[in-house]
């Protein structure tokens, strides 16, 4: 937890709360999938990896499935930049923007 060093000392009983580093650690879980799917989709692109073969797609589709719904909504909302997709970049921002608003509010109200 060394993204949290700005958290006060006081604080350290209640990020101890195991459902407090479920959801953090689910919101990172989800922020490495988007990033191994860019990483993935870069790699298809410029046939490093082949998509024929049953593993990798088999990852590849699981990966798109389950980061597909997050992103979709953030391309209608961003402008057509042409072939570069920013929306992994937006969601993950977002995430980080949820794991912060979520121990802050943990922290105050919790």
């Amino acid at each position: 937890m060394a993204r949290f060093r700005n958290i006060p000392l006081n604080a350290s009983r209640k990020m101890s709360n195991p459902f407090l580093w479920l959801i953090l650690q689910v919101i990172d879980l989800y922020m490495w999938l988007v990033i191994i799917g860019v990483v993935l989709s870069w790699l298809t692109a410029f046939n490093v990896v082949n998509l024929s073969n049953r593993f990798v797609y088999v990852v590849g589709d699981f990966i798109n499935r389950v980061t597909e719904p997050a992103l979709r909504p953030i391309r209608r909302v961003l402008p057509n930049l042409g072939n570069i997709d920013i929306s992994p970049v937006v969601l993950i921002l977002l995430l980080i923007f949820l794991q912060r608003f979520i121990v802050w509010m943990f922290l105050d109200f919790g």
